[in-house]
C-alpha cells in the first residue's frame, strides 16, 4: 500500500523541492513578488470593468429595468442568462475541493485553492443579477422569512425563494470551506511577513494558529465536516436553479432532464473556467512544478466527460420534444434550428459539442495553447446555451400574436462585461494577497513523495496519516 501511495504522489510535484523551497515559491507571490507585466495590464482592464459595472448598476437603479432589453414576452433576458452562467462557473470549485477531497484524489491539491476562490467570486457575480432583476432591490429583504410589520411573508412555492436559499447557503458554506483551508497558510504568511501591518492582518486571519496537534485535529474535523456539507450542494444548487425553468409549462423548459443536465453543464463550464485561469497564471508565476501537465490533462478529461453528458442532454432534449408529438414542442425544435436565433444555436452545438471532442486526443490535452483556446470556447458555448434556453423558449410561445424578439441593450452588455471585470479583478487580488496553492498540502505531498524526509515543521506526527482524509 505504501508503494502505491508513493507512486501516486511522485507524479504530483516535479523538480527538486524541499519544504522551504515550496513555502518560499508559493508564499513569495503574496509577499512582495514582482508581478509580471500581463498581471498589471489585465488588472487595469479589469478595474475598468469594475467601474463599468458600478456605472451600469447606478444607472439601472436611477432609471429602472426599462434600460435593459427585456420586454413582453421576453421578461427574462441577460440578467437570468448571466445568473445561471455564473452559478455554473462556481460549481467546479466545490467539486474539486469537496468531492475530490472525499474521494481522496490528491491531484486536487494544486488547483483547489484557485477553484475555491473562483467559486466565491462567481457566486458574488451571480447573486447580483436576480437581485437587480426584481426591479426594487432595496426591498429584496422581503424574500427572507423574517418577521416584519407589513406581514408580507415569502411565497415558498416560488422558485425565486428557492434560489435565495440555495445560493445563500452555497455561498456561506463555500466561503467557510475556503477560509478554513487558508488558516494554516495565513499563519505561514504571518510568520514570514516583514512589515508590521502585514503581520497584524495575516495574524488576525490566522486566528491564533500555531500548528499544534490540537489545532491540526480541530482543523481536520472542521474541514472534513464542511466538505461533507459542500458535496450535496454541487447537486442541489444547480438543480434548484434548473427548477426555475422546469416548473413552468413553456416548451423547452418543462422537462425533467433539466436538473442533471444543468449540474453536468455547471461542472463543464466550471472546469473550463479553472483551465482558463490556471494556464496563464501557471506560466506567469512559473508554477509548472506544482501545476503539472498531469493536472491539466486530468482537468481536460473531466471537462470532456461532462461535455459528453451535456451533449447527450442536447440530443435527448430534441428527441423528447419530437417524440412527444406536441405541436409547440416540435415547433420549438424547428425554431431553434431554423429560426431567427438559429446561428446562436448552431454555434452552441459547435462550441460545446463538436470542438471539445478534440480532447479525446492526448496530443491536444498536452498542447497548452490549444487547451486554453478550447476552454475559452467552452465558456462561450455555455453562455450561448443559457441564451438559447432563456430566449428561444420565451420569444415565441403558444400565442403567435404575442411573439417578439429580444435585443440586449448597451446596458445589458455593460453590466455583463462589468461582472467579468469584477470577477477578474477579484481573482487577481486573490493571487496578489493569498497563497494561490495550499502550501501546507504541497509540503504534505512532498513528505509522501519522500518517505525518508522528516515531517513538515509544525505538523503533528499523525498529520501524514490523517491527510488520507483531509487531502
Amino acid at each position: 500500500m505504501q508503494e502505491v501511495v508513493h507512486r501516486e504522489t511522485e507524479r504530483l510535484i516535479e523538480g527538486k523541492h524541499t519544504y522551504e523551497s515550496i513555502t518560499s515559491k508559493i508564499a513569495s507571490v503574496a509577499m512582495g513578488y514582482k508581478h509580471p507585466l500581463p498581471w498589471y495590464v489585465i488588472a487595469a482592464i479589469a478595474s475598468a470593468g469594475v467601474f463599468l459595472m458600478i456605472v451600469s448598476i447606478a444607472w439601472l437603479l436611477l432609471r429602472g429595468v426599462g434600460i435593459w432589453g427585456i420586454n413582453q414576452p421576453i421578461g427574462w433576458g441577460f440578467a437570468i442568462i448571466n445568473f445561471v452562467w455564473w452559478i455554473g462557473i462556481g460549481h467546479a470549485g466545490t467539486l474539486i475541493s469537496a468531492i475530490l477531497l472525499l474521494l481522496r484524489q490528491q491531484w486536487r491539491t494544486s488547483i483547489n485553492r484557485f477553484a475555491e476562490a473562483m467559486t466565491i467570486f462567481a457566486v458574488m457575480c451571480a447573486g447580483l443579477f436576480p437581485l437587480l432583476h426584481v426591479g426594487r432591490p432595496w426591498v429584496a429583504y422581503w424574500l427572507l422569512p423574517i418577521p416584519n410589520w407589513t406581514g408580507a411573508w415569502p411565497q415558498f412555492r416560488s422558485p425565486l425563494i428557492w434560489d435565495v436559499f440555495a445560493v445563500t447557503t452555497y455561498f456561506t458554506v463555500s466561503l467557510l470551506f475556503w477560509f478554513t483551508g487558508l488558516i494554516p497558510d495565513f499563519a505561514t504568511l504571518r510568520d514570514r511577513a516583514k512589515k508590521r501591518f502585514a503581520q497584524i492582518i495575516y495574524g488576525i486571519l490566522a486566528m491564533g494558529w500555531r500548528g499544534s496537534a490540537k489545532h491540526w485535529h480541530r482543523y481536520e474535523a472542521a474541514y472534513l465536516l464542511l466538505a461533507g456539507l459542500s458535496t450535496p450542494l454541487v447537486v442541489s444548487v444547480h438543480s434548484i436553479v434548473s427548477l426555475d425553468f422546469a416548473v413552468s409549462l413553456l416548451p423547452g423548459w418543462h422537462t425533467t432532464i433539466f436538473p442533471p443536465y444543468f449540474v453536468a453543464g455547471a461542472i463543464y463550464s466550471g472546469f473550463a473556467m479553472v483551465l482558463t485561469l490556471v494556464i496563464p497564471i501557471r506560466a506567469w508565476y512559473k508554477m509548472q512544478d506544482f501545476i503539472t501537465m498531469k493536472h491539466l490533462d486530468w482537468m481536460a478529461k473531466v471537462m470532456l466527460a461532462t461535455g459528453l453528458i451535456v451533449f447527450y442532454g442536447y440530443i435527448m432534449e430534441i428527441f423528447t420534444a419530437l417524440y412527444s408529438g406536441h405541436d409547440a414542442e416540435v415547433y420549438l425544435v424547428a425554431n431553434r434550428f431554423f429560426g431567427p436565433y438559429a446561428p446562436f444555436f448552431w454555434a452552441l452545438l459547435i462550441c460545446n459539442g463538436l470542438i471539445p471532442q478534440a480532447l479525446w486526443s492526448p496530443r491536444v490535452r498536452q498542447n497548452i495553447p490549444l487547451l486554453f483556446v478550447i476552454s475559452l470556447i467552452v465558456n462561450v458555448g455555455m453562455w450561448l446555451e443559457r441564451f438559447i434556453i432563456v430566449v428561444t423558449s420565451l420569444h415565441r410561445d403558444f400565442l403567435p400574436s404575442s411573439w417578439g424578439m429580444y435585443f440586449p441593450t448597451i446596458w445589458d452588455w455593460g453590466l455583463f462585461l462589468g461582472t467579468i471585470g469584477f470577477f477578474t479583478f477579484m481573482m487577481f487580488l486573490f493571487v496578489r494577497f493569498v497563497p494561490m496553492i495550499a502550501i501546507f498540502e504541497m509540503r504534505d505531498l512532498l513528505h509522501r513523495q519522500d518517505e525518508h524526509a522528516p515531517a513538515p515543521t509544525g505538523a503533528p506526527a499523525t498529520r501524514v496519516a490523517t491527510t488520507e482524509v483531509s487531502g
